[in-house]
């Protein structure tokens, strides 16, 4: 499958950065508070790292803020068994409302990421590398947001989400980032498919 011509053009990276120097000014006084109240909920330092699969299938550390408690084993959301049990109080309220990702922004400044594309996996998350590599979904910068964030999240099943992804892959657009901007502001106000 052809990657869009839109995907690796000049013109996203400066809107990627544009948009995250922008929400990170918005951002700035608020992020402070988040890792207070993340540590004063649990012990733990405030951001938790973990090892994803950037562009090209190369990994790379991206930050969340700590949602979890210290020791939880690090898997996808959905294979975890009775995941609730490890989400931490302020996790469960950052998580609804994605503020656990803020920190991404950076990773956006920086170039590991973008914001919108397929959400990064987890370096042992072999079956999803797998499939999105035959896809060559795998040439594509991850994102903060994108197709299966929308389109169910933590609810949808691999197949599913590579889909999305190889449709990104073919279909990115400005306008197609805008419409999903939108569409994830609008899903963080009312949300529905986060794994808690």
């Amino acid at each position: 499958m052809q990657c869009s011509p839109y995907y690796h053009s000049p013109s996203k990276r400066l809107f990627d950065v544009f948009f995250a120097i922008i929400i990170i000014f918005a951002i700035l006084p608020f992020l402070g508070a988040i890792a207070i109240l993340v540590k004063l909920d649990s012990k733990g330092p405030a951001l938790y790292w973990s090892t994803r699969i950037g562009r090209d299938n190369k990994t790379f550390r991206m930050p969340k803020f700590r949602t979890m408690h210290l020791n939880t084993p690090e898997l996808a959301s959905d294979r975890l068994q009775n995941p609730g049990d490890h989400i931490t109080r302020i996790g469960l309220f950052l998580r609804r409302l994605s503020l656990d990702e803020l920190p991404q922004f950076f990773s956006v400044l920086v170039g590991h990421m973008s914001i919108v594309g397929p959400r990064p996996a987890l370096f042992n998350q072999s079956d999803l590398i797998a499939m999105r590599t035959k896809c060559q979904v795998s040439c594509l910068i991850p994102g903060i947001t994108g197709f299966a964030q929308v389109k169910g999240r933590d609810h949808l099943d691999l197949p599913s989400k590579v889909r999305f992804d190889a449709l990104y892959l073919h279909a990115s657009s400005f306008k197609t980032d805008l419409e999903l901007i939108f569409e994830t502001i609008k899903q963080i106000i009312r949300p529905r498919g986060i794994m808690h």
